[in-house]
């Protein structure tokens, strides 16, 4: 294991150790990263990186095969484009969390801010607090698990994917709509949760798309108003 001290290295150096380090196969920790934006992005290679402090915007974005584990909070767009590997942060994120991921998975373990899974298109994000408003998006594809409540318009103008939702939620965005769960669907939700280290058992809602907005154009214009 080697150790990277982030307070001694710009950030373009720091990502550039990392990229050689994952390169050669070795599992890292970045100590001081003192809320440093960007860091450990870009890294295309599978490896397990921990970093011990809080981090800044667009950090662990743009990673293809990574575990990337953060103990304490995280800017916006944390995991943005994220198409393969784990994103694990032990407290609370931004917004714009997860923004156009791909793929993989990301644990929040506290509450994220506005817009979490924007624009998502894969994988599953993970958030065991609360979500702010525009949670999901224009999602496109993937699993947004939120276990706390979340803010206003929730799921407003997504297109496929899967929001559920544990506590309340604000209101349903534009084009979104409940559908009922199934108990198949809570025993594989609470046994994701129970493997993320994540207590309880939330009667979740789900939340999909009403796909009005797929035949846009063949609206009456009054239809169109209320979409």
């Amino acid at each position: 294991m080697v150790s990277l001290d982030a307070a001694e290295l710009t950030t373009r150096e720091l990502n550039t150790r990392l990229k050689e380090l994952a390169g050669a196969g070795t599992e890292v920790t970045v100590i001081n990263p003192q809320a440093q934006h960007n860091i450990a992005v870009g890294i295309l290679t599978p490896c397990k990186i921990t970093i011990e402090g809080s981090v800044g915007y667009y950090s662990a974005s743009l990673l293809d095969g990574p575990e990337v584990t953060i103990d304490g909070n995280a800017g916006w767009a944390l995991g943005e484009n994220l198409m393969s590997g784990r994103i694990s942060l032990s407290r609370s994120a931004g917004a714009s969390l997860a923004a156009s991921m791909r793929g993989g998975e990301i644990y929040v373990g506290g509450s994220a801010g506005a817009r979490a899974g924007i624009s998502m298109k894969g994988g599953t994000l993970l958030i065991g607090g609360d979500a702010g408003f525009l949670a999901g998006f224009m999602m496109q594809k993937g699993r947004i698990i939120v276990c706390g409540d979340v803010g206003e318009a929730v799921g407003d103008s997504m297109y496929e994917g899967t929001i559920y939702v544990g506590g309340s939620y604000g209101s349903l965005g534009n084009d979104a709509k409940v559908e009922e769960i199934t108990e198949d669907e809570l025993i594989v939700l609470w046994d994701y949760l129970e493997r993320n280290g994540v207590k309880g058992r939330p009667q979740f809602t789900k939340i999909i798309s009403a796909k009005r907005l797929y035949h846009y154009d063949s609206l009456e214009r009054l239809e169109k108003v209320v979409v």
